[in-house]
């Protein structure tokens, strides 16, 4: 137990509410840490003090003076309860200075809107589509793996190659090499 968490439960321990587990945690704290020592024995000593001290008594007739006391102070309206400090209401620059505040905000907003509206689309030139040759679509396989290795995205490269792959298979030689026909 730290010095911490000692002084945040001393107030269950002096009044003997913590389970018997901490109870125990603050007792052995209290024989290793000399500052807690210390402060533990002033509260309990100021504590003894305020026990110690004899009851206050009230005069026989303390309440009847009280009840006397109240009634001369007469009827409490609701205008009397209510007290008012006119320092805490808010004036009428305070208020100019809100609505000045909300309309900047309003025209922040919409002037920024005009930002992030789509914009209108530019006529853009029709694209056309070409194969590339057999020894194109290698060499941007190839470069498209070598480039992709080092970044630990091997998925692209493949989709690449199959992508390709039909030019490849229309552009291979099939020959029948087999030794039976």
């Amino acid at each position: 137990m730290d010095c911490r968490e000692f002084r945040n439960k001393h107030v269950a321990f002096v009044d003997d509410l913590l389970p018997a587990v901490e109870m125990d945690a603050m007792q052995r704290h209290l024989l290793t840490c000399s500052g807690c020592s210390r402060q533990d024995t002033r509260v309990r000593r100021s504590l003894m003090m305020v026990r110690s001290l004899p009851p206050i008594e009230t005069s026989p007739d303390f309440m009847q003076k009280l009840n006397d006391r109240i009634a001369d102070l007469g009827p409490v309206s609701r205008t009397d309860r209510v007290v008012t400090n006119t320092a805490f209401l808010p004036s009428l620059g305070a208020f100019a200075a809100l609505a000045a505040g909300v309309a900047v905000v309003a025209y922040m907003a919409v002037e920024t809107s005009h930002y992030f509206a789509p914009g209108q689309n530019p006529q853009r030139p029709a694209l056309v589509a070409t194969s590339p040759d057999a020894e194109a679509a290698a060499a941007i396989s190839n470069a498209a793996l070598v480039a992709s290795v080092p970044t630990g995205i091997p998925v692209w490269p493949a989709v690449i190659m199959a992508g390709q792959s039909p030019l490849r298979f229309a552009s291979m030689q099939f020959t029948d090499d087999s030794p039976g026909r």
